[in-house]
């Protein structure tokens, strides 16, 4: 059967973690086929991220204009943008498909890799066209511009017009012997749903939010509801992480595994 289209607009990561590398690879593994366009090139490792080249918006474009007038994109999904204008045009030219936006706005070693002009572009232009946002806590705290509980933040940030899938962290509970993480996701107009599934202990964590935005974009391509899209890829991250927990690869945070899944990851 002829695969659906999953487009990642996203940039580079030479260390072959995150960005791209993780979009491609695991829309792939879900079934997809995957297209891109390409918003930077960056010399990043397991330590850092040590430059950022922008591709000119007009690069961008062409990129964008060449997918979509050949292949039949179904979901697309969003990583570093860089500038406010490939945020705006990713809003005017890509607004009208499903677009899964992760609001990539630092690295996993804290680098920035968007600004708070980048900040108030999602804000003002793509989440009110996005289909879904996933941010973490510290870039929903950005895009809100507050701090509140992580529950408040993703109503707050569904008020602009997309559902959102705030991400969480671990949740340590006196006595336990493995953590929890919750994801929270709360659709326009409603309340926050918490979304928990078990932690896993690793450092090789790098790429990890790419992958769960491109996961939940693949699942979404092939006809999944919201809320079982996003177990469904939290599940898929989380074996993902337990595939790469002992992997010593680099001298900062690892890799998340990219390597083909050999069984078929289901929700928690």
């Amino acid at each position: 059967m002829t695969p659906p289209v999953v487009l990642a607009v996203a940039g580079t990561d030479s260390g072959g973690a995150a960005g791209l590398a993780a979009d491609l690879a695991t829309v792939g593994h879900l079934g997809c086929h995957a297209a891109c366009a390409v918003t930077a090139v960056t010399a990043q490792d397991t330590t850092g991220v040590h430059a950022i080249h922008a591709v000119p918006v007009t690069a961008v474009a062409q990129q964008v204009d060449a997918v979509v007038g050949d292949l039949p994109v179904a979901v697309v999904k969003t990583g570093m943008l860089g500038t406010p204008d490939v945020v705006r045009l990713v809003a005017d030219r890509l607004g009208h498909l499903p677009v899964v936006v992760d609001p990539v706005l630092a690295a996993t070693s804290g680098a920035a890799l968007g600004d708070d002009v980048v900040a108030a572009a999602y804000v003002d232009h793509l989440l009110p066209a996005a289909l879904v946002a996933t941010p973490n806590l510290d870039e929903a705290r950005t895009l809100a511009g507050r701090d509140a509980p992580a529950p408040e933040l993703a109503a707050r940030l569904a008020d602009l017009g997309c559902a959102v899938v705030l991400t969480g962290g671990a949740e340590w509970r006196p006595g336990a012997l493995t953590a929890t993480c919750t994801d929270w996701l709360c659709e326009p107009g409603g309340t926050a749903t918490a979304l928990r599934h078990p932690a896993v202990a690793t450092t090789a964590d790098h790429g990890t939010g790419c992958t769960y935005a491109s996961a939940l974009a693949a699942r979404i391509a092939h006809g999944e509801a919201l809320a079982d899209a996003a177990r469904t890829a939290a599940a898929y991250v989380s074996a993902r992480l337990a595939d790469s927990s002992g992997w010593r690869l680099g001298r900062g945070r690892g890799p998340v595994s990219h390597l083909s899944p050999t069984i078929q990851e289901e929700p928690a």
